[in-house]
């Protein structure tokens, strides 16, 4: 029998590219999309009523306001989304007894550490954003017990804009481009992410909790920028700056240890070159 799936936020980079994969495991798995246009999940009426109709093994939630600098002003709207409406899908899950995989941020860290954070590390957001989604993280740890906190960084696909996207495109438009050089990371593909959500779906995975997921490696977002520069003949010149100017603070070092999911897997992940550049093909192939 398939497993049932619901995802929410469907519409973003993560959604879209878990359903450009789900074909591949049709057989196994039952995907049900969800964006805001259809369900609300600030809406609590809704979701349940998506629930009860829809006898789902899991949620994925990839519904979340993920602006940094807008929810400095919008703070009322980030904390609905982030936070209430989580605690809220957390209630409905464990109404239905449904596994939630809750898509979470490095930016609940400050930055301040210089190794990569593990997920016992102490959370600390500097922003807004960060500390929306970790009083989200913290209502799903309060109600339920079959829960998958996945933290990742710096995300980006074929889809929607992003920063790997968008670097990309002003290279070929021939533009000069300024990227911060001081901010430590590492880049996520949300291919990658999707396949480690499937894997935790079809393994059955019942090591609940909460799990650091990028790329291997790190870098800034400046030698980023160095990289899809590569894919580029006579691409213009990446001027590196220090600061800029910003609504939110942003953490200086915010690489995430993946020795947990690594442990989970049996396999190392890719590295965050090599995720880039796959997406680079694609992006090529397209625009």
């Amino acid at each position: 029998m398939a497993y049932k799936v619901l995802v929410t936020g469907a519409n973003g980079q993560l959604g879209s590219t878990i359903k450009a994969l789900s074909s591949q495991f049709e057989d196994a798995i039952q995907f049900v999309f969800t964006d805001k246009t259809n369900l609300d999940i600030t809406n609590t009426d809704a979701i349940d009523a998506v629930f009860r109709n829809g006898h789902f093994n899991y949620c994925v939630n990839c519904a979340a306001f993920t602006n940094v600098d807008l929810a400095e002003t919008e703070t009322e709207k980030a904390t609905a989304i982030n936070a209430i409406a989580v605690k809220d899908l957390a209630k409905t899950c464990k109404k239905y007894n449904v596994k939630l995989i809750h898509i979470s941020t490095d930016y609940v860290f400050d930055g301040a550490k210089t190794s990569a954070y593990t997920e016992t590390d102490l959370a600390s957001p500097i922003n807004t954003y960060g500390q929306t989604k970790l009083l989200g993280e913290n209502h799903i740890k309060q109600i339920l017990n079959d829960y998958f906190i996945i933290r990742t960084s710096w995300l980006y696909s074929k889809f929607n804009q992003n920063f790997v996207k968008t670097v990309y495109q002003k290279l070929l438009n021939g533009e000069q481009l300024k990227i911060i050089d001081s901010q430590q990371g590492t880049p996520t593909s949300c291919w990658d992410l999707a396949e480690f959500i499937i894997f935790l779906v079809l393994n059955e995975v019942e090591a609940f909790g909460t799990y650091h997921f990028s790329a291997e490696g790190q870098t800034t977002w400046y030698d980023l920028g160095l990289h899809i520069s590569k894919h580029i003949p006579k691409a213009s010149n990446i001027i590196p700056i220090k600061t800029f100017e910003s609504k939110a603070k942003r953490p200086r070092n915010s690489v995430l240890n993946t020795e947990k999911v690594r442990m989970l897997m049996k396999k190392n992940l890719p590295t965050w070159q090599n995720s880039v550049d796959k997406v680079i093909l694609d992006l090529s192939r397209e625009l």
